[in-house]
């Protein structure tokens, strides 16, 4: 488990602009827009796929936490 994530780490760090191909394609779509509409909705949903993860842990805390107390 240790030497996966530790190949995984190794990779990101020598690669990153494989990690930064998806942002220029995004960035010239919203660019060639004149009326702002689609990056609004491109940043409603990196909002809403940054919210998801985070209200799920939450609640999964939340939920071990109500168990070790009572």
């Amino acid at each position: 488990m240790k030497t996966r994530l530790l190949i995984i780490l190794l990779i990101v760090l020598v690669f990153p602009n494989i990690l930064e191909a998806q942002c220029a394609m995004c960035r010239a779509v919203v660019e060639s827009e004149s009326d702002g509409k689609t990056a609004e909705a491109i940043n409603n949903g990196i909002v809403y796929l940054m919210a998801v993860p985070y209200v799920l842990v939450a609640g999964l805390f939340y939920f071990i936490y109500r168990k070790m107390r009572g």
